[in-house]
């Protein structure tokens, strides 16, 4: 079992910057593969990126890719999202989540993931 508590969203104007993370309480953080999907008004959860327990692979949506990175420390059970040149398209809630898994595989879909936080909004405006 594990609890995931995001923090970092915020209003920020486009081309700006934010830092997302997720602090997971519980033991084993290192066997959970961990994953951001967000949600903004009107449209299902999507995914945004995804990481291995040994952080030796990542995974990212098309449109993300080359200004979201993904990273975790398992000594502080938290998974960051940096995200850099924002867009309003970007605009949502953000969602982290964690996979338990025994191989350092990645998981794109929602299905895959047993714990979810709360989530934490972030408005990227024009």
């Amino acid at each position: 079992q594990v609890q995931l508590e995001e923090s970092g969203g915020g209003l920020v104007q486009a081309g700006g910057s934010l830092r997302l993370a997720c602090v997971a309480s519980g033991s084993a953080f290192s066997l959970y593969g961990m994953g951001w999907f967000r949600q903004s008004a009107g449209r299902e959860r999507e995914f945004v990126a995804a990481i291995s327990t040994s952080a030796g692979a990542t995974q990212y949506k098309d449109s993300v890719k080359g200004r979201f990175t993904i990273s975790r420390d398992n000594a502080a059970n938290t998974v960051y999202l940096q995200m850099n040149n924002l867009k309003p398209a970007d605009t949502a809630v953000y969602y982290c989540a964690a996979d338990f898994s025994l191989w350092d595989t990645i998981t794109t879909t929602e299905a895959g993931y047993e714990f979810w936080g709360q989530g934490t909004q972030v408005t990227v405006s024009s």
